[in-house]
């Protein structure tokens, strides 16, 4: 049904969740996975912070993925799913738009991601990737709850 499954991971419980369906899912359909991290540099580049300090940053961030997309591999190897792994380094763009990028490019036929499930001022302050990626994806998304209301 999807021979690829593109799973955006961002260190967060909802999107541990998410990795876990996304593994289910692909386990049951003999499907492959995608495992993305994207690096958004945007918040940093407001800031006047000195060229060493940002690259020093920048490469926290990139061990910081790593590791993450290491251990989903990990996850997705043990029950014998085919994974790759996507670390992805933006400035200027939304990382919804990234991750329905990769969706694209990599011909990912469903996208599976964690939601936090913000609601009121938190979701128009914070905005919320998912909602944005649920609306602009040409692939089916299923979003992932954290399982806790609030």
């Amino acid at each position: 049904m999807y021979q690829k499954i593109l799973v955006p991971l961002d260190g967060s419980g909802t999107a541990e969740r998410g990795l876990a369906e996304a593994v289910r899912l692909a386990a049951a359909f003999n499907s492959s996975l995608v495992l993305l991290h994207v690096i958004d540099d945007f918040p940093m580049s407001l800031e006047m912070a000195s060229v060493q300090a940002y690259e020093e940053t920048m490469q926290r961030l990139r061990s910081f993925g790593q590791k993450l997309l290491d251990s989903a591999a990990a996850t997705a190897q043990a029950a014998n799913v085919p994974a790759q792994t996507r670390l992805r380094e933006i400035t200027s763009e939304r990382v919804g738009r990234a991750i329905i990028d990769e969706a694209r490019n990599n011909g990912c036929g469903l996208i599976v991601m964690g939601t936090h499930g913000r609601r009121g001022f938190n979701r128009v302050m914070m905005g919320s990737d998912a909602e944005f990626v649920a609306r602009a994806s040409p692939v089916p998304v299923l979003l992932v709850r954290s399982g806790v209301e609030g």
